[in-house]
C-alpha cells in the first residue's frame, strides 16, 4: 500500500455520491469544527481513535472523512479512516473496486488526495471476523498511518465494543446536535472504556 501524490480521478465525485462534499461553501465551517478535535488528538498523542454513534441515525463515515482530510492538511501526515461497520458497511462503493490489503483481509483500501486512506469491507462481515482484522490493520499500519479513525457503528454496545475498544487509544461518542438528549449521552458515556473516553462530538 503506498500513497500517491494527487487525488485519484473521480474521488470528489465518488464522495459526493456518498453525500460527502469536499470543499465548497461549508469548507471553512467544517475545518473550524474539526480544529479542536485535531488539537486534542495531537495534544494527547492519540493514534487510533474509535467513534461510536449515539443512535442508528448518526452517520459516522462522512464525519471521519472530513476529520481525516482536515488532519492530513493540518499535519501533512498519512491518515486512515477505517469503516469497521460489520453489519452495514458505510463505504461499500469506495471499497468495491479497491484491492484488499492482503489475501486474508476483509478490508479494501482506497487512497484519497494522496494521504487519506479509506479502508472498508466491500460486504457485511461478522464482528468476530472483523475485530482480529482490525487489530491486524492497526499493527501493520503502524508505520504507514500517523492517525487511524475508526467507525465502530454496528458493534453491540456491550461485549463487541469492549473488544474493539481494546485496540483503540481513545473512543468518542457521536450524537446529533439538537436531537440527541443529554441524558442518553450520559448513559452511554458510562459504558465507554474507563480512561479512554475522549468525549462527545455533535454533528448535524
Amino acid at each position: 500500500m503506498t500513497a500517491t501524490d494527487s487525488a485519484l480521478p473521480g474521488d470528489d465525485e465518488l464522495l459526493a455520491a456518498l453525500g460527502i462534499q469536499v470543499g465548497g461553501p461549508r469548507h471553512g465551517e467544517l475545518k473550524a469544527a474539526c480544529a479542536p478535535v485535531i488539537r486534542r488528538i495531537r495534544g494527547d498523542g492519540l493514534r487510533v481513535i474509535g467513534f461510536i454513534p449515539s443512535d442508528d441515525k448518526v452517520a459516522i463515515p462522512p464525519l471521519l472523512i472530513q476529520l481525516g482530510l482536515a488532519l492530513c492538511e493540518a499535519t501533512g501526515d498519512t491518515v486512515a479512516v477505517v469503516d469497521a461497520n460489520v453489519r452495514y458497511p458505510g463505504l461499500p462503493t469506495v471499497a468495491k473496486d479497491a484491492p484488499t490489503n492482503h489475501d486474508k483481509s476483509v478490508f479494501s483500501t482506497r487512497w484519497l488526495r494522496g494521504s487519506l486512506a479509506l479502508l472498508s469491507p466491500p460486504r457485511a462481515e461478522r464482528a468476530g471476523e472483523v475485530v482480529p482484522q482490525l487489530a491486524r490493520v492497526l499493527i501493520e499500519g503502524a508505520e504507514l498511518f500517523s492517525h487511524v479513525l475508526v467507525d465502530l457503528t454496528g458493534f453491540e454496545l456491550l461485549g463487541e465494543h469492549a473488544t474493539a475498544a481494546a485496540c483503540m487509544d481513545a473512543v468518542a461518542l457521536v450524537g446529533r446536535a439538537h436531537q440527541t438528549h443529554e441524558a442518553d449521552l450520559v448513559g452511554l458515556s458510562d459504558l465507554m472504556p474507563k480512561g479512554r473516553f475522549l468525549g462527545v462530538l455533535l454533528v448535524g
